[in-house]
């Protein structure tokens, strides 16, 4: 019976002290390769070459363009971790639209996409959002792209009627 009882218990032994090596060999981080910030001359050489390519001739294009124009000098006009007053003109974004939840609003007489990424509770209090609703708006970012007429703020802060209904919940891990 000992005989079998040591016979079993062996192998065991052996698998887990294999188990246990092969883990502690997979936790060792990798060695990753770490990625030089580049200099701005190397920075100005990489967008001239980008700028060559088809889709840097297209962008170029549009800046150049009316509406190109017109986009920059409304994203010029945002300030970031300011407190600006907007009325909501719309509940939804422009067709084809993919940006995730938004609604169009009024800055100054200007009309900007206002964009959120919300948490799902959150998402209740912007539901609640209607057009020509007035709010206080501070952002953290603004863009633009030729696909859109309109900058696109990136939003941080919300208020209606001095109620906070949307504050940006930073990622985790990342800046």
């Amino acid at each position: 019976m000992k005989k079998i009882i040591y016979a079993l218990i062996l192998p065991l032994v052996a698998v887990s002290g294999l188990v246990f090596t092969n883990c502690e060999t997979k936790n060792e981080t990798p060695k990753k390769p770490i990625q030089k910030t580049l200099s701005i001359a190397e920075r100005k050489a990489k967008l001239k070459k980008w700028e060559a390519t088809p889709d840097g001739v297209k962008f170029k294009n549009w800046e150049m363009s009316p509406q190109g124009k017109k986009v920059l000098a409304g994203a010029a006009k945002i300030s970031k971790n300011t407190n600006m007053e907007a009325v909501i003109t719309s509940l939804s974004l422009p067709p084809g639209s993919l940006l995730g939840f938004g609604v169009m609003a009024r800055i100054d007489g200007e009309d900007y996409i206002l964009r959120f990424e919300p948490e799902k509770s959150q998402l209740q209090q912007l539901y609640s959002l209607k057009v020509n609703d007035t709010i206080i708006l501070k952002s953290h970012g603004v863009s633009y792209a030729p696909k859109y007429s309109y900058p696109i703020i990136s939003g941080s802060y919300v208020e209606r009627d001095n109620k906070v209904i949307f504050k940006r919940v930073p990622r985790k891990g990342g800046c």
